[in-house]
């Protein structure tokens, strides 16, 4: 399979985002990307869906949407859209009728931001997602670059820390993130996890002093959205798109934070009595099945059935794990940095039914 690095979910001036397209893909390149997404708010902004070659190398812009109700107060239930190519945003007041709509149009939708708190300190709102009784959305948002502050700030002097040292600042997804997604998978759906930068680059100005709060390009290097393609990219913008689309929805991809170590080269696959197995895939038990999970170098390594851990390694870059058991199998990887234990990789599940 080939790899790429995605990054998706973010903002320009067309919503609440401070640079163009063409400084996101500036920022994207800079940040060795092969392909970003753009999502404004209610709004699909077409025109900049195309390859961009910025200093001899190639990235490829897709444009999706953030959707939510704006009239509603406080405006939560936010929907990230993809490959509709056609605005849905007239559908946001009732969200299952939007992800009908969504999935009869061929498109992909992520809940956003499932737990994004309010944060008092600099008057944030709590924008998280609320309506669970909906049914048939592909995935959710498994990280947010952008939440992490809201989640980890209670005071302003934090807010003031994580603006001016963001190093410090995404260390793993938030834990009712991981609580929700277990509840979905034990109902028997399968559900893609993705991560998301929500990027903005806001500008922020007190008097002479100027601060960009969160660049592109650091979000870029961040958190990220590795996809397994099939076949390498070919730089046909619609031919590139739908085997992206594909792989995701299917989730054959994972959930990395790049920033301290590219996290390219992680597999987890299983192998069964008559086939290979990979992210995303189901199948049914016959026999016994062996999980191998390949890392880009030796750390700490979860195996999750079901929600709960039935193996750990430590300081290792290859894990093998045999069972017969069927489950919904799944991998969380850690690595140390700084004496500081972060989150690096956390993979989509293997459907063991």
């Amino acid at each position: 399979m080939e790899e790429i690095v995605i990054s998706l979910h973010m903002h320009t001036p067309y919503s609440d985002g401070s640079g163009s397209h063409a400084v996101i893909a500036n920022a994207a390149v800079k940040a060795g990307l092969d392909a970003v997404i753009v999502t404004d708010h209610n709004v699909i902004v077409k025109g900049f869906e195309r390859y961009w070659d910025i200093a001899g190398k190639k990235l490829l812009m897709l444009v999706g949407e953030e959707i939510h109700d704006q009239a509603r107060d406080p405006q939560k239930n936010h929907l990230l859209v993809f490959n509709t190519n056609e605005e849905l945003a007239q559908h946001a007041p009732n969200p299952q009728n939007l992800i009908n709509v969504i999935k009869s149009k061929g498109g992909l939708s992520f809940i956003a931001h499932l737990y994004d708190p309010d944060c008092p300190p600099i008057n944030e709102t709590d924008i998280s997602w609320e309506d669970w009784s909906v049914q048939g959305f592909t995935g959710i948002e498994l990280w947010n670059s952008l939440s992490d502050l809201k989640i980890r700030s209670k005071t302003f002097l934090q807010v003031l820390f994580f603006i001016f040292f963001p190093r410090w600042l995404n260390i793993e997804p938030p834990v009712q993130h991981f609580k929700k997604w277990n509840e979905l998978l034990a109902q028997g759906k399968k559900i893609v996890a993705v991560g998301g930068a929500d990027a903005h680059d806001i500008k922020v100005q007190r008097g002479p002093l100027h601060r960009s709060v969160y660049p592109y390009e650091f979000h870029f290097r961040g958190i990220t959205t590795h996809i397994l393609l099939s076949q390498p990219m070919i730089g046909d913008v619609e031919q590139d798109k739908t085997q992206i689309f594909s792989a995701m929805e299917k989730g054959h991809c994972f959930v990395a934070n790049d920033l301290f170590s590219s996290a390219k080269g992680f597999a987890f696959k299983c192998e069964g009595a008559n086939a290979s197995y990979s992210m995303g895939d189901e199948f049914k038990v016959e026999g016994g099945l062996t999980f191998k999970v390949s890392l880009p170098k030796p750390t700490e390594c979860r195996l999750f059935k079901n929600g709960l851990v039935v193996k750990e390694w430590k300081n290792r870059q290859q894990c093998v794990y045999s069972t017969t058991e069927p489950g919904v199998y799944r991998v969380e990887v850690f690595h140390k940095i700084n004496g500081r234990r972060l989150g690096w990789i956390f993979s989509n599940p293997i459907y063991a039914r």
